[in-house]
């Protein structure tokens, strides 16, 4: 059985002055303040410094050689400061491809200066290289600074005529300022750039680096204001992005800073102001960079968490109930090793499976101990603590030492089960209790407070072991029925935790063969129960973990299959349809940009599963929107809900496969495909003009001719519009028999020249009845003579509707008096025209 264990590497003893640090050490733990904060480990472990604070302030520094006897030999340089100022931080300057091994390293001084020194074994230890100003005001007081690709990033604080922060409470809170500096390294020292502030009025930030970004945590222990300490920035000095993230709710806000330019915190936070008074975050108690962007978190409440660069924190682990609380004012420390999570509170190690979250080994200390990490071995634990430099192993036990401890090959699968019954049972009624006290497992079972999850584990264990009651009558008749309802389900449970036994001993090879399966399993057993705020969470981050996997999974569970024709079929049944479909809530905006969704917003079944399949397979997209179309009863023979505006609980399937689409026009012919499948005349007009905006005339006509036949009003939108382009340019010359064909017929002489007249282009239209036009872009009516000539006959020949009104009766109907009633209204002058003329042009006499 593997176990882990700590192994003393050294007692310091190998270090230069190796009893004075272990007696410093030793006084520190013994006095009310800790000195392990104030301790800084080269990346190669090999130097040890102690930054003091009191009675005097200073910097001691223990080095370890690797050729000891020559130390002893010959007269070695220690690093002595030059000046008597409080020291802020140390940074050390990436010497990986130096080839004397050297190491350089920077004294931040909180008034601003800094010292380099190069450490070199060969030249028998530390010399100083140059010393330098890091701020350009020589008034400024630098609290924390870290080191960044090639920037060297610190917080400072601003004298009070130099802030412009407001008078008053204000003044004292936000007087702080975060600079950058760009650096170079060279033979002979350091060459530093201009001085840069990124951000001004802002309160004491801690800067810490990971990877290329900066994160800016409040400093807790200068009791800043409320509001703001529920907040901390990440930043990117390349690009000068800031972000607001919070504990509670991940990311608030991003901004993007004009290069070269200030940012003002207060305007930076003013959006966010109204959410935090709402919230309650917990606190940052420890941190620590793990490179890539992300930044691993220990807070209040007690879980340990890893920011992703991203900004979704995910949580891994979860500290025992009062932990915090009892070691409050304690050394805590937390550091990532490959795949394991190391943290210490307090006399406690804890090792946990960073990738699942289960805690591997819990070691007591006999010291407090601060974790670090040695570039030479970075997949092993390392602490320091003052009896010396430790390190985790791994190595094997037998069983009989530790006969309660239990191999994962040995764990009762029964046990698991009905402790998992338990736990969903106890989520259950908290949520369903009126009561605040937060129930446990443990109170579950006492007292049998609730039977049935008591009979459920039962049942499980019962088809397990495969045992039948033996009992006679109606009793064993109800079990084998209780058993063969649950048969299905029971399976599917047992299945699932074979998979993840497997997956746990399988190779490399098969291990992506049971992640699918797993994976497969998982969405399938969501998507067949009702999906919750809770399961959707958890549905949106397989798909975000697993984009391949949960594909292949869809086509699966869906049974999607693509015929020759091009359409999609699906046989699944109607109920998972119904779970698919369902409803976007009015609380969630889902009308995206880019195809992602915002952070820490979940996105539907629907939205996620066109996501998945615009990423795999963009071109099936349009036919799953018919097909979801189909089983919605949203068919194209539906009523038409022409110019209605469609309310957040009714949104269109139509609209929410276009929610994945990238807002910058790269997919437009999938978005016309998607606008011309829903059958819906705005999104058939919509689709249409984005065809007319690109100049494909040949597949407006297309459009036009197919719904022209659907709806009369679409005919009369669609036509109108057309005759519109045709008045402002030639394009659709090639297709005006095929525009005069979808006239509607109620369309007049008279509607059809208003149209043209008030969509002429405004240069012809200011034109003189007599001038020449070159460009032969204008309408003529020799184009529209055909057009109008049809609408003529037609208002001029009868009406076949009232025909068996025109025709004579066998008796006449009585006369009626004589008075003269008035000509009739004549409604344009075509019909003047046609009134007064004969058709031989003569006038007809009206008298």
């Amino acid at each position: 059985m593997t176990r882990h264990a700590l192994e003393q590497v050294t007692d310091f003893g190998d270090f230069t002055r190796g009893k004075d640090l272990k007696e410093l050490l030793q006084q520190s733990s013994n006095s009310t303040r800790n000195c392990l904060s104030n301790v800084r480990v080269s990346p190669d472990g090999r130097h040890i410094h102690v930054i003091l604070h009191t009675p005097k302030t200073g910097l001691m520094t223990y080095d370890k050689y690797q050729r000891a006897h020559l130390v002893q030999c010959q007269k070695h340089l220690d690093l002595v400061l030059t000046r008597n100022v409080p020291v802020v931080d140390l940074i050390y300057f990436d010497q990986s491809n130096a080839e004397d091994g050297a190491t350089l390293l920077g004294v931040i001084f909180e008034n601003g200066k800094v010292e380099f020194w190069k450490f070199s074994e060969r030249k028998t230890g530390w010399n100083l290289l140059q010393t330098a100003d890091l701020c350009n005001s020589p008034r400024a007081k630098i609290v924390s600074v870290c080191i960044n690709q090639n920037f060297i990033i610190w917080c400072e604080e601003r004298p009070p005529s130099e802030s412009s922060a407001a008078p008053g409470v204000s003044r004292n809170n936000f007087r702080f300022c975060i600079c950058k500096r760009t650096f170079e390294v060279d033979e002979v020292g350091v060459c530093l750039g201009g001085v840069k502030i990124a951000l001004h009025n802002n309160p004491r930030y801690l800067v810490v680096s990971s990877g290329d970004v900066v994160y800016l945590l409040p400093d807790i222990q200068e009791h800043p204001l409320i509001t703001v300490s529920k907040v901390f920035l990440t930043w990117s000095p390349q690009h000068d992005i800031f972000k607001v993230h919070s504990t509670g709710t991940g990311t608030l806000l991003i901004r993007n800073s004009a290069p070269n330019k200030e940012t003002d915190f207060k305007r930076l936070v003013t959006d966010c102001v109204g959410i935090l008074s709402t919230t309650t975050p917990p606190d940052i108690c420890g941190f620590c960079p793990v490179g890539c962007g992300d930044l691993l978190v220990l807070l209040s409440s007690g879980w340990v968490c890893i920011m992703q660069r991203d900004g979704i924190l995910r949580q891994i682990y979860k500290l025992p109930d009062n932990c915090l609380a009892a070691s409050c004012g304690i050394q805590n420390s937390l550091n990532l090793y490959h795949n394991i999570l190391a943290l210490t509170v307090g006399r406690m190690l804890y090792l946990i499976d960073a990738k699942c979250g289960l805690e591997l080994e819990r070691i007591t200390l006999k010291r407090e101990g601060l974790l670090f990490v040695n570039c030479l071995e970075s997949h092993s634990p390392q602490m320091l603590s003052e009896a010396g430099l430790f390190v985790v192993i791994q190595g094997e036990v037998e069983a009989k030492l530790k006969p309660s401890v239990s191999h994962s090959a040995n764990i009762n699968p029964s046990a698991v089960l009905a402790e998992a019954v338990f736990e969903e049972a106890c989520k259950y009624y908290q949520q369903r209790s009126l009561s605040t006290t937060q129930l446990t497992t443990e109170k579950l079972k006492k007292g049998g407070m609730f039977q049935a999850p008591i009979s459920l584990a039962a049942i499980i264990r019962d088809y397990l072991s495969n045992q039948k009651m033996k009992t006679a009558g109606k009793d064993s008749s109800g079990h084998e029925k209780l058993l063969n309802s649950l048969d299905s389900e029971l399976k599917s449970l047992v299945a699932l935790e074979d998979i993840k036994t497997l997956m746990v001993k399988a190779s490399e090879k098969d291990l992506e063969s049971y992640c699918e399966t797993l994976i497969q399993q998982e969405v399938s057993r969501l998507l067949s129960s009702e999906v919750d705020r809770e399961n959707l969470q958890y549905l949106n981050s397989i798909f975000h973990l697993f984009p391949t996997e949960t594909w292949q999974a869809t086509q699966g569970i869906l049974q999607l299959r693509c015929n020759g024709e091009g359409s999609l079929s699906s046989k699944a049944p109607a109920e998972l349809w119904k779970i698919v479909l369902s409803p976007v809530q009015t609380t969630a905006n889902f009308t995206h940009c880019n195809g992602q969704a915002p952070a820490n917003v979940s996105l539907p079944v629907f939205e996620l599963l066109c996501h998945s399949i615009f990423q795999f397979q963009p071109n099936w997209l349009p036919r799953f929107l018919e097909l979801a179309q189909e089983q919605s009863g949203a068919s194209s023979t539906s009523s038409w809900s022409y110019g209605v505006k469609e309310s957040s609980e009714s949104l269109p399937l139509y609209k929410r496969a276009l929610a994945v689409l990238p807002c910058k026009g790269a997919y437009q012919d999938l978005e016309v495909e998607l606008l011309l499948c829903s059958q819906r005349p705005n999104a058939v007009m919509q689709a249409l003009r984005i065809l007319m905006g690109l100049g494909r005339w040949d597949r407006v006509t297309q459009v036009a001719e197919r719904f022209c036949r659907q709806s009369p009003l679409l005919n009369k939108e669609i036509f109108t519009t057309l005759l519109c382009e045709v008045s402002q340019h030639r394009n659709l010359d090639p297709y005006l028999d095929l525009l005069w064909a979808l006239c509607p017929e109620d369309m007049t002489v008279t509607g059809i020249l208003n149209i043209v007249l008030k969509n002429l282009p405004s240069s012809i239209q200011s034109s003189g009845p007599f001038q020449v036009h070159s460009s032969g872009s204008q309408l003529t009516i020799g184009l529209l003579k055909p057009l109008l000539s049809k609408v003529l006959q037609r208002e001029t020949k009868p009406s076949q509707r009232y025909a068996d009104i025109l025709q004579s009766p066998s008796h006449p109907p009585p006369t009626p008096p004589r008075q003269v009633k008035g000509l009739a209204r004549v409604n344009s002058e075509l019909d003047i025209d046609l009134s007064e003329k004969g058709p031989s042009g003569s006038q007809v006499n009206l008298a």
